[in-house]
């Protein structure tokens, strides 16, 4: 009996992430056959310099199956099963605002975490929600797999206002650390051994970590991340700039305060956040390295294959980002039952826990969508964090619901990275004048 083939939408076909994305579906088609791959994106110039690249791409390497790219959403959400979602509101463009504005009052700029992450949320709900009525309304049967940032903020909007929709959350930056884990102690890569975890997005930490034969890992890799954190001695790996070196190696102090654990990286941001905007480049930011590296590579890499009418000897490669939302799209397709870490309504697998906060867990994956694991309670220190953190956020939503001033300046304030009320509230006015084309009309 032969597999069903599947036709995939990435919405956003125009980010950076695409080629390596089309290149995994092409390299996993023996296990994810796939029959059609679409593009969507509101950039029409954009999309087309990626799209016509990876139409090249798929004509050589797999003829037979279907490519076509559209700016119109009927066109482009019909006869559709997988929605692959990475959007990116406001492009590099508003990125570098989300940073650089924090950093002018020495507070942590971060397109995911503190205010930077809270104005890049209220950029993303809008577009999200308008995603999933247009799958819901031209392939009412797809499954929406959202990597659109920040993760955080988008569960609990479309917890709150899509409840009942295929809908799930991902980020794959536990998946990157997996990997990196994984390597420094001579392991292929993620899956040859199995974890848990618990926290928020990018807000986490590993409590177990074993191989398939019941072996406690954690001794080996804390022993690594106590002298290197998650830096490695090796090439390998997906991030290398030089911010994402620092944050990598700022795992060894994380893992000072919670020996027990394996921490996200992205603590570091709320932990140390003193020595972060100490330490920071404020004129160039992890934006500007995007523009200058990956970017530039991208678009420089997608004209010559145009150009040149070949892809032959192109340097685009599958990773971990297009690895991870594959194995997703196989395990609902396919029943697998595959254990992945998603960000999912609690509860009450965090027993001790708010049972409305989107929690980012360990999940049985198959054709029916997930089965969270129970982590039963989780200690005091870790806790108190995520409950400051998780109230941040949903104030956040709050304020894009209601169209509040005073409930952003309050999920500004009430996020960790932010000293005070008034710088806060200096920091929210200057979002206001550069979001202004995004936002709801706050009051």
């Amino acid at each position: 009996m032969s597999k069903k083939e599947s036709s995939i939408l990435i919405a956003g076909g125009g980010s950076t992430y695409t080629p390596s994305l089309v290149i995994m579906l092409l390299e996993g088609r023996e296990r994810f056959p796939v029959r059609k791959i679409k593009f969507y994106d509101n950039d029409e110039k954009r999309q087309e310099i990626v799209a016509k690249a990876c139409e090249i791409i798929i004509s050589e390497r797999a003829p037979e199956i279907e490519f076509e790219y559209s700016i119109d959403p009927k066109s482009a959400f019909s006869d559709v099963d997988i929605v692959m979602a990475q959007l990116r509101v406001g492009k590099y463009a508003m990125r570098e605002q989300d940073e650089k504005i924090p950093f002018k009052h020495n507070v942590v700029g971060q397109e995911t975490c503190g205010p930077g992450g809270l104005a890049y949320g209220l950029r993303s709900i809008g577009p999200i929600l308008e995603m999933v009525d247009y799958m819901e309304e031209y392939s009412p049967n797809a499954w929406l797999l959202n990597y659109s940032n920040p993760a955080a903020v988008v569960a609990e909007s479309t917890r709150r206002f899509r409840p009942n929709s295929k809908i799930i959350n991902i980020c794959d930056m536990p998946v990157c650390l997996e990997d990196i884990m994984a390597r420094v102690i001579g392991l292929k890569d993620r899956k040859s051994f199995e974890t848990t975890y618990f926290g928020l997005n990018h807000f986490g930490w590993w409590t177990s970590i074993k191989d398939h034969e019941g072996n406690d890992l954690m001794p080996l890799i804390s022993k690594h991340v106590k002298k290197y954190g998650y830096t490695e001695q090796t090439q390998k790996g997906q991030h290398k700039e030089t911010s994402w070196l620092e944050t990598m190696f700022a795992a060894k102090e994380l893992h000072e305060i919670e020996p027990e654990f394996l921490s996200n990286t992205y603590l570091k941001y709320y932990l140390m956040s003193d020595s972060t905007v100490d330490h920071a480049n404020k004129e160039y930011t992890r934006a500007n390295e995007i523009i200058d590296g990956r970017e530039k590579f991208v678009f420089n890499e997608c004209t010559r294959i145009i150009n040149e009418g070949t892809a032959k000897d192109t340097t685009f490669a599958s990773n971990e980002h297009a690895s991870f939302i594959t194995d997703l799209a196989c395990a609902l397709t396919f029943n697998t039952k595959e254990r992945m870490i998603l960000i999912v309504e609690n509860n009450g697998a965090i027993e001790n826990f708010d049972s409305d906060a989107m929690v980012e867990l360990p999940c049985i994956v198959g054709k029916d969508g997930y089965e969270v694991l129970s982590i039963g309670k989780i200690p005091t220190f870790q806790k108190g964090l995520m409950e400051q953190q998780i109230a941040s956020e949903k104030l956040a939503v709050d304020a894009w619901e209601q169209g509040s001033y005073q409930k952003l300046w309050q999920a500004f304030t009430m996020n960790k990275t932010v000293p005070s009320t008034q710088v806060a509230k200096a920091i929210l006015d200057e979002m206001l004048l550069v979001n202004e084309p995004y936002w709801p009309t706050l009051k």
